[in-house]
């Protein structure tokens, strides 16, 4: 059985790499890198630390808009399609690489694979929300993290193919968190200690691309009281001079885009995790952190019925009444995301389908 990945960002390389390695176990993965995150910092630390093969295909799209980004990685994954024909294609999440990975193989008649399918934001003014309703629609097989995500695709008429598998977020935290313990020396580097600081990641474009947002968001990172840590993403380092925003703070440390074993032992130790990312939500739910997302919703909506995760859009004031007031009892939430096989349960399954 040959199966064709499609990747390119830096979320992706996290869920790729268990299912990675449970393929090239039992059968033969050509590796396709659009080059969506492209540079090293975003992309190449993460295939070292996480043991990815070097990917067999490098499309070095880049950044462009939406549109041309798109169609110039389906015109070059249809390439790649075309000449190893395998005999699915796996594509991760919802990013413009999923949705151009999926339509190139539909198109082609190749069968696709969406791990994470089901998840619905119900924003159909976010990118990410088109791409994964679109993968989902064309998709052989949806490999559900949860069981919310297989009601999502039965609303819209979606069951064949749909299974819950688990999240492949969890297979990689269980996997890698002992290797962070072992490698990561973050907290020293930066001088932080335990439980005593506030981590952010902000990249999200509803945020980054809206000024008003974003400077609501700044507004309430200059008046954080306790010690915090923010990687800063390049999509938002180049929205913040033009804006005419700064971050003050002498409270906040402010370092280039990390590792996952650095930012997984940033998110284990931290006090709360404010964020706009997906994966961020669920690592921090992973970690039995408290997370405080700003954005007006979520996919992952477990996370907020647990009371785990809380809601804050870019509100300065809600921003920071929860990093000062929101707490969570994590020995009264139980586990959503499956038993941490998920990779094991996508490839028995893909296996099983076609007879390989």
């Amino acid at each position: 059985m040959k199966v064709l990945t499609v990747v390119g960002a830096r979320p992706q390389f996290i869920k790729a790499a268990p299912v990675s390695r449970v393929i090239r176990e039992r059968a033969q993965e050509v590796l396709v890198h659009t080059g969506q995150h492209y540079d090293k910092s975003m992309s190449d630390v993460f295939f070292e630390e996480l043991h990815i093969p070097v990917p067999e295909y490098h499309l070095h799209v880049g950044s462009k808009s939406h549109g041309a980004q798109t169609g110039e990685m389906l015109a070059k994954v249809e390439e790649v399609i075309v000449k190893e024909k395998p005999d699915c294609v796996l594509v991760y999440g919802d990013t413009n690489s999923t949705l151009a990975g999926a339509l190139a193989a539909s198109k082609l008649h190749i069968p696709v694979a969406h791990v994470e399918a089901g998840l619905r934001s119900f924003n159909r003014r976010m990118p990410e929300e088109i791409n994964r309703v679109l993968t989902d629609h064309v998709s052989e097989w949806l490999f559900c993290p949860t069981q919310t995500a297989v009601n999502h695709l039965r609303t819209e008429g979606i069951t064949k193919g749909v299974h819950l598998t688990g999240d492949v977020m969890l297979d990689a935290v269980r996997y890698n968190s002992r290797l962070a313990d072992e490698k990561s020396t973050i907290l020293s580097d930066l001088g932080l200690e335990a439980g005593s600081y506030v981590l952010i990641t902000l990249h999200r474009a509803e945020n980054t691309d809206d000024p008003a947002r974003l400077s609501q968001i700044i507004g309430a990172i200059n008046e954080l009281p306790m010690p915090a840590v923010l990687p800063l993403h390049p999509r938002t380092k180049g929205k913040l001079a033009p804006l005419g925003l700064e971050i003050t703070n002498p409270n906040v440390k402010l370092i280039e885009p990390i590792g996952y074993l650095d930012m997984l032992q940033l998110e284990v130790n931290a006090k709360k995790i404010l964020t706009d990312s997906g994966g961020v939500q669920k690592e921090a739910f992973f970690a039995k952190v408290p997370c405080i997302t700003m954005r007006d919703e979520t996919e992952w909506t477990e996370t907020v019925e647990l009371g785990t995760n809380v809601l804050v859009g870019a509100d300065q004031t809600r921003i920071l009444e929860a990093v000062n007031g929101f707490e969570v009892d994590f020995s009264q939430v139980h586990e959503v995301f499956g038993d941490g096989r998920a990779a094991e349960k996508i490839m028995d399954q893909l296996q099983k389908d076609l007879g390989k």
